[in-house]
């Protein structure tokens, strides 16, 4: 029988996405399949889909269709309500609710939105359903412009609202409080709420609350006319335009919204020239107002000067649109990236999830999803931070995934290159580049760089002829960001988004070298298929290796496999299985595993067998039935770069695996090569896996 959780609110704006967002990335970390429910949906106007249902499949890529993830409209329950049809009410969401049960391990059910009806009877509904259903529950509250009585007064009788009816409480969630109330609020609930009941307080964020600019153009039914590909923009403070550009330029704060009439050209400019200047904070957008645009000129200049702002136009008055924006509540949807990673991030800081997911998910499965692998790989890189230095500073790809590592707290980065080339690519981006966060350094002009010169030079005499050559092998990003990595100044490094693989590891080899027992330097990938995760090796380093250094590529993967979670069981593939097969080929893997059998005479390995008999359950057997590897083996070793590279590369394409690496193996401390074809999430992951080794697995 599945296991679920029921996430209810006792009121309405209680931001109970940030816990349906958390704990649904929670979940996937730990078990193979996760179901989202909810049993009631508002009425969408224009048929369009749940906002909540669509951010959570479309952001979590869950194997739902849009109609399991719901049994009843908003207007479905009036109508049965009016005519005391509430038993079939509950029989429709049972049966929905079972026919996901039947499919997965486990489903995250979010309750309503107190919308529609009285408080108390919504409130009783939520109750009535987690009873029926015969699941536990996590209560979240609003404190927002609450007293601190307030708060724990609302969460008392909500939580004997569910006690009453015997459904069990697992959590209770204090949202959105005021920061210098929290210890007070924290110790106040656990003096009312039972301590078999968790109690956990987040604070008030203020950009979760803020609209985005595509928000206002829903809202305000505004026209786009400029910057759409910006919308997601998200809103601070608003700065409305009705005085002399000096006073009005006063006003604008980060993230500020521009609200003003559209003939005000003064405004206008005035807030695209603060937004590119580096003594103003930026601007999220402009908002016209009256139905007015600037002449024509003036258009075709503000064009020039928008870029990454975006300028919308309505027909409502400043006045009478600045109350509407004020009044926007704001949702998390599934483009706004932003305020996803943030609650993700919030959750997890202030939420014990390892504690509350003990508590519902105390079972196991078999084996490592891709997504438990991913979930896994963050959780290990927060536990021992490290820092670790991008040599590609001014790629996007490498901008938005440093960004998007540094706001998670993952690791630390340091970027090398031209600093106002970096900073002037990422406003052209749109991104928020925190220099606090996220250092950048000009090799030729850092401090360290003449001690790094000398460093080269003394541990390559004789392969650099004098200082002048280590001096221009130093200013090469590579060069420098591997002596960071060498002397300790950063913990490893990943290049490769727009240089080749032998100049990203050419100074790892020359100078980091390899661990003490290891010959070669090798790699693998992490194959991320739907349902396993895989290791390939070495589809990226030796192009010919050796019996023995197969062996030890084969080694060094099963090392790396066991060391990220799976359990290693080796397959040296080749193009026949067992004794079967004759050539120079063939007994070279021959060799390879038997020397791996000698070197390491416990672990799982089968040599030589073919791909499809190491990895099909019912191959494997009619081929190699006492075999411990066929048809279930973990590890891959392909006998030459040729046949690893290809095949990896045809198993992501043909089946939209994600291919994790490569990662290499061998070396004293970490370096990570990179696709030059790789995409942002490819470099975070990479990332990722080059600071997990850096903690020495």
């Amino acid at each position: 029988m599945s296991k679920a959780i029921y996430i209810a609110t006792s009121e309405p704006e209680s931001g109970k996405s940030i816990v349906t967002l958390g704990l649904m990335r929670t979940l996937l970390g730990k078990t193979n399949k996760v179901a989202y429910f909810r049993p009631i949906i508002e009425n969408t106007p224009d048929k369009k889909i749940d906002n909540h249902i669509n951010t959570v499949l479309t952001h979590f890529d869950l194997d739902l269709t849009y109609e399991d993830c719901y049994a009843v409209t908003g207007a479905d329950v009036i109508n049965k309500k009016a005519n005391n049809q509430e038993d079939e009410l509950i029989d429709t969401i049972i049966s929905k609710y079972k026919n996901l049960e039947d499919r997965f391990d486990f489903i995250l059910v979010e309750g309503t939105d107190f919308s529609g009806e009285g408080l108390f009877i919504e409130l009783d509904f939520n109750v009535l359903i987690a009873k029926n259903l015969g699941i536990p529950t996590i209560i979240v509250s609003n404190g927002k412009n609450k007293t601190i009585d307030e708060i724990i007064g609302n969460a008392h009788l909500s939580y004997d609202s569910f006690d009453d009816k015997e459904v069990t409480v697992l959590a209770l969630v204090a949202n959105k409080i005021d920061q210098d109330s929290r210890e007070e609020i924290d110790q106040r609930l656990k003096q009312v709420i039972p301590a078999s009941t968790q109690v956990y307080t987040i604070p008030f964020i203020p950009s979760l609350d803020h609209p985005t600019m595509k928000e206002l153009v829903e809202v305000l039914d505004a026209k786009v006319l400029f910057g759409e590909s910006h919308l997601n923009n998200q809103s601070g403070s608003f700065a409305v335009g009705a005085m002399q550009l000096r006073n009005f330029l006063r006003n604008i704060f980060d993230n500020c919204l521009v609200i003003t009439p559209g003939d005000r050209a003064d405004l206008i400019l005035g807030a695209l020239q603060a937004n590119i200047s580096r003594n103003y904070p930026k601007i999220s957008g402009i908002v016209l107002t009256g139905g007015i645009l600037p002449e024509e000129p003036i258009l075709k200049l503000i064009e020039g000067l928008s870029q990454i702002v975006p300028i919308i136009s309505v027909q409502s008055g400043t006045f009478e649109t600045t109350n509407k924006i004020g009044s926007i509540r704001s949702h998390i949807y599934a483009e706004n990236k932003d305020k996803i990673y943030t609650s993700l991030e919030s959750f997890e800081k202030h939420v014990n999830v390892e504690e509350i997911a003990e508590k519902f998910s105390t079972f196991n499965t078999e084996g490592i999803t891709p997504r438990m692998f991913q979930y896994n790989l963050v959780v290990r890189a927060k536990k021992n931070k490290k820092h670790i230095v991008l040599p590609e500073g001014s790629d996007e790809r490498i901008l938005r995934a440093a960004i998007r590592l540094v706001s998670m707290q993952i690791v630390e980065i340091t970027l090398l290159g031209n600093q106002e080339e970096i900073v002037a690519q990422a406003d052209n981006l749109g991104l928020l580049l925190d220099l606090e966060k996220i250092k950048i350094i000009d090799p030729v002009h850092s401090d360290k760089f003449d001690d790094y010169v000398d460093t080269l030079y003394e541990l390559r005499k004789g392969k650099v002829a004098n200082r002048d050559m280590a001096k221009d092998l130093m200013s090469d990003v590579s060069y420098f960001g591997t002596m960071m990595v060498y002397k300790g100044h950063a913990d490893g490094m990943v290049s490769g988004a727009v240089h080749t693989t032998q100049h990203t590891i050419r100074p790892a080899l020359q100078f980091i070298k390899t661990k003490p027992g290891k010959n070669i330097v090798s790699s693998v990938f992490f194959m991320c298929l739907e349902d396993r995760v895989s290791v390939f090796g070495d589809c990226a380093i030796n192009p010919n290796p050796t019996a023995e250094e197969l062996a030890e590529i084969a080694l060094s993967s099963a090392e790396s496999s066991k060391a990220f979670g799976i359990e290693p069981k080796v397959a040296m593939l080749s193009y026949s299985s067992g004794n079967s097969g004759k050539g120079e080929g063939v007994n070279k893997v021959r060799e390879a595993t038997e020397i791996v059998k000698r070197k390491k005479p416990d672990l799982k390995i089968e040599g030589p067998i073919q791909y499809d008999a190491a990895v099909d359950m019912q191959v494997g057997q009619a081929k190699m039935p006492n075999s411990e590897v066929a048809g279930q083996a973990s590890v891959l070793i392909f006998p030459d770069l040729n046949t690893g590279n290809n095949t990896y590369k045809a198993v992501q394409r043909e089946t939209g695996a994600l291919a994790i690496g490569p990662m290499l193996q061998g070396l004293n401390k970490p370096v990570n090569d990179l696709s030059r074809g790789c995409t942002v999430d490819d470099v975070f992951n990479t990332v990722i896996i080059t600071a997990i080794q850096a903690q020495g697995f």
